[in-house]
């Protein structure tokens, strides 16, 4: 997926435990852990917005767009 999430880099910074930000952010530990781990489809913006004002970060900070390797165009002929 083209979307990584960056959860654990915040973690990291803040020195906090997942379930240490769960508890602040009201979401189970399990859910958190399928959010930190990429497996989410899909995150509410009141969640992101919680996430941001416990961990003291902009949504950006947490996500990030990585673009898929494209293989060189071949180009044609006709």
């Amino acid at each position: 997926m083209p979307i990584v999430v960056d959860i654990d880099v915040m973690l990291a910074r803040r020195k906090m435990s997942v379930g240490q930000l769960a508890e602040r952010v009201g979401i189970t530990p399990a859910n958190l852990a399928v959010l930190k781990n990429g497996r989410a489809k899909a995150v509410r913006f009141a969640t992101l917005a919680a996430l941001c004002e416990a961990l003291h970060c902009q949504p950006g900070d947490l996500l990030r767009f990585e673009a898929a390797e494209q293989p060189d165009a071949v180009p044609t002929t006709r």
